[in-house]
């Protein structure tokens, strides 16, 4: 039999327990000297580099972004006048046409002769008005020589007029034959661009009424429409009227950005025209509206597009990238870099955007070094370096930066 202890547990599982807590004992005391390894060795960590920029405000203008569509400055309904089969197309479809260019050719030979037969008309009246005022001449010296009656030497003058009154008839008779006869021939009424044709030819046009042929539009310059909403338009004008903002000079609120819908900016300003006196009843929208030069036949009518336009200016404002500011329900906030590495959250009040870049109207100050890049080097971190912010895409990261720094020390 083993041998056994006072208590009756045998010896050798008595040791075998012993030997266990030794060794876990031994562990602990590895995993302690570990955790204190860890500890000082993130204790001894540089802090990392983050890009900052430093604060500098400055008077910046205040643009809002709308939304308008593209109209042409002057459209025109080609229509036929004239009744009859239509002849001959006079234009390739799409192209630019000037003003009294022939487009369609209507048939005149109706309108010829009924030119021709009020000429024929015309010219009996002037050979009986010439007829009446011989005959008036000749009674003129009888009556005085009491060799005809009074009253036949006036009926011989009323004849005269109403021959002078009927060829004044007959030569608005053919002026009317000769404007029927020019409607025949369908002319440009503006310079522009002219769309498809709405007629073939042998189609049957003008019959009772005036048949729509095609459509003229003038497309340089175009008028661009866009709405603002009338809260914004109080909110900017309270914000003017307490010397928050001022008011931008004329120069620069007559100029307006178009923004194409593939978000590219189009190369020519445009000019403001007017704003709406009155508000849409349903929508609560004013609208405005400014001209844009189409040289090149860039833009198109009906097309949507955002509008820039400054109407305000900040006198100290401060413009930060776009990632650099944090938006939420919440509200609007960056985070700042104190001198000694600390950083900390700070609110601000963004006044719109300019350029890609928030336009920050309230919350920072000079000298104030705002967090760019780097926030995903924050994690368990409450120093860090700053390093001045590169915008470029090319340009070196903020731990490059730093050590290149170093490497010039």
């Amino acid at each position: 039999m083993p041998a056994q202890t006072r208590a009756g547990f045998p010896i050798a599982a008595l040791v075998t327990t012993l030997l266990c807590a030794s060794v876990a004992l031994g562990l602990s005391g590895c995993g302690a000297k570990s955790g204190e390894a860890g500890a000082s060795a993130a204790a001894s960590a540089p802090a990392p580099a983050v890009g900052v920029i430093t604060v500098s405000p400055q008077a910046v203008g205040l643009t809002s972004e709308l939304p308008g569509r593209l109209e042409a400055t002057r459209i025109a309904q080609v229509r036929a006048r004239a009744a009859g089969i239509l002849l001959k197309r006079a234009f390739r479809e799409g192209s630019d046409v000037k003003a009294g260019q022939l487009l369609f050719q209507i048939d005149a030979a109706p309108y010829r002769a009924q030119l021709q037969s009020a000429q024929a008309a015309q010219a009996r009246a002037e050979a009986t008005r010439e007829q009446a005022a011989a005959q008036a001449e000749r009674y003129k010296p009888l009556l005085e020589a009491n060799a005809i009656s009074k009253q036949d030497y006036v009926n011989a003058v009323a004849a005269f007029k109403q021959a002078d009154a009927d060829v004044a008839s007959a030569r608005a008779a053919v002026t009317t034959a000769r404007i029927n006869l020019g409607y025949a021939s369908v002319t440009s009424p503006i310079s522009g661009r002219i769309g498809r044709a709405l007629v073939t030819e042998g189609a049957l046009v003008g019959q009772g009424d005036a048949t729509p042929l095609a459509l003229v539009q003038q497309i340089d310059p175009m008028y661009v429409n866009f709405t603002q909403s009338t809260t914004e338009v109080l909110r900017l004008r309270k914000a003017i009227d307490a010397g928050k903002l001022q008011r931008s000079g004329a120069a620069e609120a007559g100029t307006v950005q178009v923004v194409l819908e593939d978000g590219t900016v189009y190369g020519a300003p445009g000019k403001l025209l007017f704003s709406d006196l009155t508000v849409d009843t349903t929508s609560g929208q004013i609208t405005l509206r400014a001209e844009v030069p189409n040289p090149a036949g860039l833009l198109l009518p009906g097309t949507y597009v955002r509008v820039r336009v400054q109407q305000a200016q900040a006198g100290d404002a401060v413009l930060l990238p776009q990632q650099a500011v944090t938006r939420s329900p919440q509200g609007d906030s960056v985070l700042v870099v104190a001198t000694d590495g600390s950083f900390a959250p700070r609110p601000v009040k963004i006044g719109g955007s300019q350029g890609g870049q928030w336009v920050v109207l309230d919350g920072l100050k000079a000298g104030d070094q705002v967090m760019v890049d780097g926030f995903q080097k924050l994690r368990g971190v409450t120093v860090v370096k700053p390093v001045p912010w590169q915008p470029a895409a090319s340009a070196a990261s903020p731990a490059a930066a730093a050590s290149s720094s170093k490497s010039a020390n």
